[in-house]
């Protein structure tokens, strides 16, 4: 075979052109055979172009599932998101075959993919906050179905911030993380300022909630050897270095995992848990034990005893670790949390540690929805709904736009607490049929009970009864055996049972004691009396019946016959022959085995009667526990009515105090500025403590005190509301991951496929005045100088401002126009997006002035004429050690004085703050920016030569479309930075409040001596006096100049994210003037590509058509339900 080198072609190959076909007949040697194999020039591949490549591109299916109809599907987000991922897997793999020739084209479809690939379902935080026994600890265990949140020891879980999030393994982690150094050498200078007076000694607390108790109990945790007196004399280094354990867990994350949530509580408590408590305990409980002899063996030869060993093992002054925590983040198997929510428990209450207390100031920013608990008691009678949240934490989530029914969940937890008394006459529910029912049952078993009980009283003294007689009986008989067997061996016997006889016995031998002398006299002469005997135990039986029968009128004969054969045993002991003693013994067994048969009969009794009032009272505790379920849930039925209109109010409070400081010469009101009966708080009343003795989570603590039913608890229905707080977020994301995957499918296929009847030289002549030249060389967008316009490196350094010194000399000129301009569809789109960004910015930056300057400006003039009352009213109301540990801390510990300064600004311009950035900021860009890319496609359009002109057309539209789905995820992504900024400039007039002040503060904690608290407070009012203008005023100017730098963020990221628009619209655009390469293997790739595209555009359909079918469904059940009602 003849090689012949054809440079003209390879000219063609070299830049991605399909080869004409006069060149070929012209140069190429190959075989008819051989150019069959290629397609037409540029013409769209079919399947029965090449039969015999069916065999290599059957669709890729491996990664994703294919259905045969939208009805096999369930639409739910995870499965989208796992399928969608598997398609864009199996997308990946067919274009790894395929010859792309332009490296533009490489780098954008390799940015597609990632981002793709980087899908995820999306994370929804849940900030839960309520104050400390509120039982959050307990409700977060019973929502997760496992014991994983420690609920003894609290400390550290009560002082920083705890998140709980999902992931799919068998074990349960953690990261526990540490303070930093520099972190923990600032909170041990504030908490040894706790600890000293102003004379620099000790101070005496007994009260461990103090201040000053609280911060020993921190030192002291961490550091358990160093006493009081000795804290006095060393400093903060002295101490840092004191334990060089304690030092070298500083900075550190120690990372847990176990397999189940006993073993993970014990392994974590080890962190959290006080060691002081435990001290304590120890302390008062346990008393030292005295030395056993083995103790005292071991001593004296010198070994180790018990005790000994044991201190050495458990060593009770190991320091503890809680004050040295930053933050938990747990991660387990739980329901609750698998479709992406994540609960973040938040302290509770003020902590000393700046540190933590940013970590939860972060989280308040960060969070898509906020749990407020209390427990229900004190929800409803405390007007919690409208009054646990403070006005500056209210404003604060009314500028974030969070101060809603859609962004915040109120739980009143301890349901099962429950004084029915109380809640039958609070709510008068004494009519109820439900609860006279209940009642009428309960009357009813409580006259059974007194019944029975008197039956099981009366069983049980018969039973009673019938023992004692069957055990004088079984005497009776031993008695008269062992008298048969001392009289067979002809020894002497002396009886034993009147040692232990009844007490009518007893009665009896005092009665007869004279008698029973004479007898022995009698007995004593020698005569014959066996008569006189019978006849004196005549009397002597005679007697005892009248005795029996005035004392204990229940015994029967047999009882007179023991008498009688008892008595005589007494006097005529010596004349009883074996055959008499016998006889005696064979009645004495036949009657006990009649009192046995009657004491089984009474036993048979008792226990049917205790039985049968066990069995009533186990009915009465169901009764009462259903009755107090009726009241739990009727005071949970109201508690959440009364809730929901707290809500109301407090927001129409709120919205009104806003709009009176605004504008009170025109303030009505009567006149809402929303509509208020729309807002419908969701409300949870909630029994963890019932739910987990229900489902047997808690081992030992009885069984449930209120509830029979699980769902009567409301935790069921609170782990559901984790699923549905994501269910909005998933599903639009995972619908539009779909729409990505299609149109990355669609300009895929169109590259693929080529275009047909079109002439090399029309294919050029587009490329020549469209395609940008120099542009495959430039830098990325996001690396090098943070300085440089992301935009300059597209439009090749050309113009003013534009990076002119990107290019070196060896590599290839952007092509430019004959007026110098960049020329070609990237430089050109840049160049028009650059306008667009730059007026976007602008545009938000009047937004922000117009809106907020004036506002701002008032809310200053607000905040400095109430800044001494505020001050005021803050130091009178607390204990000057507080007021002094406030100044400590520069205004920031239990309450924050700096935040309650600029409350009157805050209220000012919350309205305004929340209106801007909830309105549309982006709608104009980006329909301008639609608009640009559709014109510059037009003018592709008719640019092209005559036979392209349809397919031109037809390319722009699906071009503005995929770049339509691009721009709403740029905008979603600038609407991100946009609230992130917006969030954090809100929160920026605080920390300037108290740099300013810092001087004072430090100042006023300069004095000493006598009256020094009354000085502090002078000092530091005066300061506040003298500068409050100045402080408030300039504060304004930081808010707007944050804004104003806000504003350039979003600039900023818009212009990344345009860079990389106009990359996209002109490969999408370039299937015009690109071809394929169309070797055969080429041509199998190709062909497997478009079988697959096909499959997965199919699915997608199917996909959407679910989700279609979905809604169309919910809307049926939503309508059914209102016609219902």
């Amino acid at each position: 075979m003849v090689v012949v080198k054809n440079e003209y072609v390879d000219s063609f190959l070299d830049r991605a052109l399909p080869v004409p076909s006069f060149t070929q007949n012209r140069f190429s040697p190959s075989s008819p055979q051989r150019a069959c194999s290629f397609a037409r020039e540029g013409e769209p591949l079919k399947k029965e172009d090449n039969a015999s490549v069916q065999h290599d591109i059957a669709p890729g299916s491996k990664f994703f599932k294919a259905y045969k109809n939208a009805e096999e599907i369930l639409p739910v987000p995870e499965n989208t998101i796992k399928e969608g991922l598997g398609m864009v897997k199996t997308l990946k793999e067919r274009l790894k075959l395929l010859e792309l020739g332009s490296k533009l084209r490489q780098e954008v479809w390799d940015r597609e993919l990632a981002n793709l690939e980087s899908q995820g379902s999306p994370r929804t935080l849940i900030a839960v906050c309520g104050a400390t026994g509120a039982g959050k600890s307990s409700i977060l265990n019973a929502v997760l179905d496992d014991n994983v949140v420690p609920t003894s020891g609290m400390r550290a879980c009560t002082a920083v911030v705890t998140e709980l999030a999902y992931h799919n393994k068998s074990t349960i982690d953690a990261d526990v993380s540490f303070l930093s150094e520099a972190e923990w050498r600032e909170e041990l200078a504030i908490l040894l300022h706790d600890l000293v007076d102003e004379d620099g000694n000790i101070k005496r607390f007994t009260d461990l909630k103090s201040d000053s108790g609280v911060a020993w109990q921190k030192v002291h945790a961490v550091y358990p050897k160093i006493d009081q007196e000795e804290l006095v004399k060393i400093s903060v280094d002295q101490i840092m270095g004191y334990d060089q354990q304690i030092f070298r867990i500083l900075g550190t994350t120690k990372m847990i995992s176990e397999k189940d949530s006993k073993s993970f509580t014990k392994e974590i408590s080890k962190y959290i848990d006080s060691k002081d408590q435990k001290r304590g305990k120890k302390d008062k409980k346990e008393k030292p034990k005295e030395p056993s002899l083995m103790d005292k063996v071991r001593k004296s030869a010198g070994m180790a005893t018990k005790n000994t060993m044991s201190s050495n093992q458990d060593d009770s002054d190991a320091p503890a670790l809680w004050p040295l925590i930053r933050q938990v983040n747990v991660r387990c198997r739980a329901e609750a949390l698998s479709t992406g929510a994540v609960l973040v428990d938040l302290p509770g209450v003020a902590d000393a540690n700046a540190a933590r207390n940013n970590i939860a100031k972060d989280y308040m920013k960060k969070c898509n929805c906020i749990w407020i608990l209390a427990p229900i008691t004190r929800a409803v009678d405390d007007k919690t709904a409208r009054d646990l949240l403070g006005d500056a934490f209210k404003m604060q989530l009314m500028m974030d736009g969070n101060y809603d029914d859609h962004a915040i969940t109120f739980i009143a937890s301890k349901c099962d607490d429950i004084s029915c008394s109380e809640v039958i006459r609070a709510l008068r529910l004494e009519d109820d049929p439900v609860l006279e029912d209940i009642e009428e049952r309960l009357d009813l078993l409580r006259e059974e009970i007194s019944e029975s009980k008197k039956l099981n009283r009366h069983a049980e003294r018969l039973t009673k009864d019938i023992e004692a007689e069957l055990k004088d009986k079984r005497e009776q008989l031993r008695e008269h055996e062992n008298h048969l067997e001392a009289l067979e061996n002809d020894e002497t016997f002396v009886p034993t049972l009147k040692k232990s006889s009844s007490k009518s016995r007893k009665r009896k031998s005092s009665f007869e004691g004279k008698k029973g002398s004479a007898k022995k006299r009698r007995s004593d002469s020698g005569d014959e009396d066996g008569d006189f005997i019978n006849d004196d135990s005549d009397s002597s039986n005679d007697s005892d019946e009248m005795s029996d029968n005035e004392e204990t009128p229940g015994n029967n004969s047999e009882d007179d016959r023991e008498s009688n054969e008892g008595e005589g045993d007494e006097q005529v002991m010596n004349e009883v022959t074996a055959d008499d003693l016998k006889e005696k013994i064979k009645e004495a067994k036949e009657s006990i085995k009649r009192i046995r048969e009657r004491l089984n009969e009474a036993r048979a009794s008792k226990k049917e009667s205790g039985d049968a009032l066990s069995s009533l009272e186990k009915k009465i505790a169901k009764v009462q526990k259903e009755k107090n379920a009726f009241c739990s849930l009727k005071r949970s039925e109201f508690s959440r009515d009364v809730l929901k209109e707290d809500f109301r109010v407090g927001l129409k409070d709120l919205d009104d105090t806003a709009a009176e400081e605004r504008d009170p010469d025109n303030f009505n009101p009567n006149t809402n500025l929303r509509d208020y009966e729309k807002i419908d708080l969701p409300v949870f009343t909630c029994s963890s403590r019932d739910y987990v003795r229900l489902k047997g989570q808690v081992k030992g603590d009885g069984g449930a005190s209120c509830f029979s039913n699980v769902d009567d608890t409301g935790i069921p229905d609170l782990q559901k509301w984790c699923h549905q707080l994501t269910i909005s977020s998933r599903e639009r994301s995972a619908r539009t991951f779909l729409t990505h995957i299609k149109a990355f499918a669609q300009s895929i296929q169109s590259y693929v496929q080529g275009i047909g009847d079109v002439t090399a030289i029309d294919r050029e002549s587009l490329r020549e005045k469209w395609e940008s030249r120099g542009f495959d060389d430039a830098p990325e967008f996001h690396g090098g100088d943070e300085n440089v316009d992301p935009l300059d490196s597209i439009l090749g350094g050309l113009g003013a401002g534009l990076g002119a010194g990107l290019y070196t000399v060896n590599k290839p000129a952007p092509k430019v126009d004959v007026l110098g301009q960049p020329a070609g569809i990237t430089p050109r789109l840049c160049t028009e997006f650059a306008r667009l960004v730059d007026d976007c910015v602008h545009d938000l930056q009047q937004n922000f002035k117009g809106g907020l300057e004036d506002k701002c400006k008032v809310g200053a003039a607000n905040a400095a004429d109430s800044a001494l009352t505020t001050l005021d009213e803050f130091t009178s109301s607390m204990h000057w050690a507080t007021y002094r540990a406030t100044l400590r801390r520069h205004g920031s510990w239990r309450r924050d004085l700096n935040v309650e300064l600029i409350n009157p600004f805050t209220r000012n311009i919350a309205h305004s703050w929340g209106k801007i950035f909830e309105s549309d900021l982006f709608g104009a860009f980006q329909a301008a920016t639609i608009a640009a890319i559709r014109a510059l496609a037009k003018e592709v359009e008719e640019s092209a030569a005559a036979g392209l002109k349809d397919r031109a057309r037809i390319q722009g539209d699906a071009c503005a479309e995929e770049a339509r789905i691009a721009l709403v995820k740029t905008v979603d992504l600038v609407k991100e930075t946009m609230n992130r900024e917006q969030k954090e400039v809100s929160r920026c007039m605080a920390p300037h409040v108290q740099a300013q002040l810092t001087e004072g503060y430090d100042t006023a904690m300069l004095e000493r001596g006598t009256g020094s608290v009354a000085r502090q407070k002078a000092y530091f009012r005066q300061y506040v006096d003298d500068r409050k203008d100045n402080i408030f005023d300039d504060g304004a100017e930081v808010v707007l100049d944050r804004l104003t730098k806000a504003a350039d963020a979003i600039g900023e990221t818009l212009d990344e994210a345009m860079g990389k628009l106009a990359q996209k619209v002109e490969v999408s655009l370039a299937v015009l003037w690109e071809g394929a390469r169309d070797n055969p293997a080429q041509l199998r790739a190709r062909m497997a590509v478009i079988n697959t595209v096909q499959v997965i555009q199919e699915q997608i359909g199917f996909w959407t058509e679910a989700y279609k079918m979905k809604q169309e469904a919910i809307r049926h059940e939503e309508d059914y339900a209102m016609d219902e009602d």
